[in-house]
């Protein structure tokens, strides 16, 4: 069973995206992370049900700054935590979803993360993610 874990929103300030977040919700980031791999910067909100991940690009070259240079700052991903991630894997490619990567890698905050490519997923892309044992 999945649940909606976060909702990933591309930021083009990353200081000025964590006032404005801040002053919305009420409260500050409970963490703030790199992940080099995908050359970004991550900070978390906590709300009462989900998360908001706020996502800034580290390089000029990354999915973020490339997404941001597309279609603008905004909603870049809906995350949905799942038990298993390898047999959703399975269980999503025979339902005939395809992915931008089958093999989960680690993401921000202690999780193993993989993407549905958006072509298979009417045009939202979808992250799944497990916690790390």
């Amino acid at each position: 069973m999945m649940k909606l874990e976060h909702i990933g929103i591309a930021v083009q300030n990353e200081a000025e995206a964590n006032t404005l977040f801040a002053r919305l919700l009420g409260t500050e980031a409970y963490k703030s992370e790199a992940v080099a791999s995908e050359s970004v910067n991550t900070t978390f909100f906590g709300l009462s049900n989900t998360k908001l991940e706020l996502l800034n690009s580290l390089a000029e070259d990354s999915a973020i700054a490339k997404f941001i240079s597309k279609r603008g700052e905004g909603i870049h991903h809906l995350a949905f935590a799942v038990d298993d991630i390898y047999e959703e894997i399975r269980r999503l490619k025979e339902a005939g979803f395809t992915f931008v990567n089958e093999t989960p890698k680690d993401g921000a905050d202690n999780k193993l993360i993989c993407f549905l490519h958006p072509k298979s997923t009417k045009g939202v892309l979808v992250e799944l993610c497990q916690d790390k044992q």
